[in-house]
């Protein structure tokens, strides 16, 4: 039973990390991004904009090695699926940041060259800082979707294994539903340019954003179901 409780205390700190990295990395680069002067802001708040990509590559590390931990357990369940988990909240969640990180670095060096350019040379930069912004907005949307299909297959796997009460892995299937609902909504939507949980389609993301918190603090207060690994030890 020690391995089990030792993974389940470890995947319920991942948890708690990357959303902790993510929540840090709103905060750090949030009113920059949203900020209509951001190719002016970019190289003023540099310091800034590199500590939230920081915890940006820290939240995607974190939520990959969770669903590297939980394979070897998932895999004697369905192992198709098992793997799915990795591929998705794993290998596409972590390429998905790394973009995001991507666009916001070259950004610097665009609001570096922007303002040392003046006024008469502009243009090229605020296309390039558009391109930019827009890799940005769809990024976030194709993160939310590829988050979205991780989080069914693992509380799926989850609600097939009992390794957890089966209202919690309930309330993670129907979150994530509503999650994936956010982007696909966001995108028909011109007043809402953005998937920022304060407003518009991006409320949707709360009910899975408030299971994941109780969930990682279930992990590592009351670990896996004793009986559900017993049932499967014995098959």
């Amino acid at each position: 039973m020690k391995p089990y409780r030792k993974t389940a205390i470890i995947v319920g700190v991942l948890f708690i990390i990357g959303t902790g990295a993510g929540i840090l990395s709103v905060v750090f680069t949030g009113p920059i991004l949203g900020d209509p002067d951001y190719l002016t802001k970019f190289s003023a708040n540099e310091n800034q904009i590199i500590t939230g990509a920081a915890f940006v590559l820290i939240m995607g590390f974190a939520l990959a090695m969770m669903s590297v931990m939980l394979f070897p357990i998932f895999k004697k369940y369905n192992e198709a699926l098992a793997l799915g988990a990795v591929v998705f909240r794993g290998v596409l969640e972590a390429v998905t940041y790394i973009v995001i990180v991507m666009s916001w670095l070259l950004l610097i060096t665009i609001s570096r060259e922007y303002v040392k350019a003046g006024t008469p040379d502009v243009s090229n930069f605020q296309t390039f800082g558009t391109l930019l912004q827009g890799v940005t907005y769809w990024s976030d949307h194709i993160l939310a979707i590829v988050f979205t299909l991780g989080a069914l297959i693992i509380y799926y796997l989850f609600f097939q294994s009992k390794l957890i009460p089966r209202w919690l892995s309930v309330w993670g299937l129907v979150g994530a539903l509503l999650y994936l609902a956010a982007p696909l909504l966001n995108v028909f939507d011109p007043q809402h340019p953005s998937l920022s949980l304060s407003v518009g389609w991006g409320r949707l993301m709360w009910p899975l954003a408030v299971q994941e918190m109780v969930f990682a603090v279930w992990l590592i207060v009351k670990g896996f179901n004793p009986s559900a690994i017993v049932s499967e030890s014995a098959k």
